[in-house]
């Protein structure tokens, strides 16, 4: 079985183009929900191949990591449309090299669909301590739907999506939130009943 590391550097040529439809049809509304209201110094956890550039707040600086060195070098292509200062580093959200209380605030998109239960408590934790006290963390997450076709669809996409993302749409991931001793403070739908955005505070 594939770790997420090996996924990651096997689909990175193909990332984007896989996933085009999907942030054109869908993402690209909602990624600017994780930046509304931030600014000062900003961890984005699984930046990916860069698709959040564009919605850096005006005059931020970001650090942007991934535990992908393949997917980072696309990122690296795409760091002209950032409207921030970009750092990017390779890393594991679960093992943060950086000291307690270094950003204002972190934000992870579909990150955390990606990581198994038992790691999730570890990853929000280290979001939490690398994020000053009173700071926010904003994620977007995938859930299985409640009912109805697109439930079933879900079901039907599950095994390809996880093949080809590692992603589960039945991580716990709010749960896991006061858990990793962060409070939430915001959980709503921003896509049908398919993707949650995540809001909480250091």
């Amino acid at each position: 079985m594939l770790s997420n590391f090996e996924r990651y550097e096997r689909i990175a040529g193909v990332y984007d183009l896989i996933d085009l439809p999907f942030e054109y049809g869908r993402y690209r509304k909602i990624r600017p929900l994780l930046f509304r209201g931030l600014s000062g110094r900003i961890l984005e956890a699984g930046v990916g191949t860069g698709r959040n550039f564009p919605f850096y707040p005006l005059g931020s600086e970001v650090v942007g990591i991934d535990l992908s060195p393949a997917m980072l070098s696309r990122a690296e292509r795409r760091r002209h449309s950032a409207a921030a200062k970009v750092e990017l580093r390779q890393m594991d959200v679960t093992r943060l090299d950086f000291p307690d209380r270094s950003f204002d605030a972190a934000v992870a998109a579909f990150l955390f669909c990606t990581l198994p239960d038992e790691l999730q408590v570890a990853g929000m934790r280290e979001l939490g301590r690398v994020v000053k006290p009173g700071g926010i963390i904003r994620c977007l997450e995938y859930t299985r739907p409640s009912g109805g076709l697109r439930r079933a669809l879900t079901r039907l996409w599950g095994p390809w999506v996880y093949w080809a993302y590692g992603a589960g749409f039945d991580r716990q991931t709010e749960t896991h939130v006061p858990q990793a001793g962060l409070q939430l403070f915001e959980s709503r739908f921003v896509a049908d009943e398919l993707i949650k955005l995540l809001g909480a505070r250091a």
